[in-house]
This record gives structure tokens, sequence and C-alpha cells, in this order.
């Protein structure tokens, strides 16, 4: 019953390591998409909700690498960042739906070539359109980004601790 048990456990060890991985590769694809593809610009909440995605990126990466105890803690340490940028998601969602006041202001993205006279500088920074932390452009059944960034990551996460104890069990 032993192996039983071993070949079980390393399925979800194995399973948890590609999803710490694949989990914040996706979700970045997916947000870096958004505004390449789509034309929808982060505001500053959404990078900050990439930052600990990018984190993740690196344990998860070198849990392919290492062998042992700290290939599990480096699962772990990944999945802490994803909840990390989940729960960043669900403080901004919350500013979307107007549930709280946020605590950033809004955010441009302004291209100041070197060298653009002072004029067209100015007018750049008239004309540059501004990302406002408190308003979704774009939502799905009712859900923006960030919410979506929420579910997914808290989601994720929670996913990969289960698969972690089901391992140490």
């Amino acid at each position: 019953m032993a192996p039983a048990r071993t070949g079980e456990a390393g399925r979800s060890l194995q399973l948890a390591r590609a999803l710490a991985l694949l989990l914040p590769a996706a979700l970045l694809a997916g947000a870096w998409g958004s505004q390449l593809i789509g034309g929808l610009h982060p505001c500053e909440m959404c990078h900050w909700q990439r930052w600990p995605h990018y984190a993740a990126l690196a344990p998860a990466a070198l849990a392919f690498a290492i062998q042992g105890r700290a290939r599990v803690l480096l699962i772990g340490a990944a999945a802490m960042l994803i909840a990390v940028s989940g729960a960043i998601g669900v403080f901004h969602a919350g500013v979307e739906y107007g549930w709280w006041q946020g605590i950033t202001g809004c955010t441009s993205t302004i291209d100041l070539s070197a060298g653009a006279s002072a004029e067209d500088r100015l007018r750049a920074i008239l004309n540059a359109p501004i990302n406002r932390c408190d308003r979704a452009p774009w939502t799905l059944a009712g859900v923006s980004l960030a919410g979506f960034n929420a579910i997914f990551s808290l989601g994720g996460a929670l996913t990969i601790f289960c698969l972690l104890t089901r391992r140490a069990r």
C-alpha cells in the first residue's frame, strides 16, 4: 500500500509544481495580451497584481531543478506569491465595484521621446489616456480583470497548497 501513496504523492507534487509555474505565466500572458492586443492599458493597481506573479515564476521554475524538501518549499513560496496577487486583485476589484476607496491616484502612459519639443511633450501629456483604478475597462458577466485575477490566483494558490498537503500525508 505504501508504493501507491508514494505514486499519488509524487503525482500531487508534479501537479503542484506545474500549476505553480503555469498559473502565473498564463495570467501574465493574459494581462499582456489584453494590453498589447486588446488595447486595455493597465492602471497602477493592475501593475501591482503582476509583480507577485513575476516573482512567483522564479521559485516555481527553480522547483524543477531542485530535489527534496527544498522543492516543496519553493512550490509553497510560489503559491504564497500567487495568493498575494489574488489578494491585491480582491482589493482592486473592490475599488472598481465601489466597495471601498482606493489608495492610489490614476495613472497614464505617456511617450515623452527624448527628441520631442517641449510643446510636443505638453501635448502628449494633455492627450494621454488616464487609466483609472476605480473603473473596470472590461468585464465579463460583471467580473472585471482584477476580479478574474483574484478568483484564479486565490483558487490556484489554494489548489497548490492542497496538493502539497496531500503530498505531505
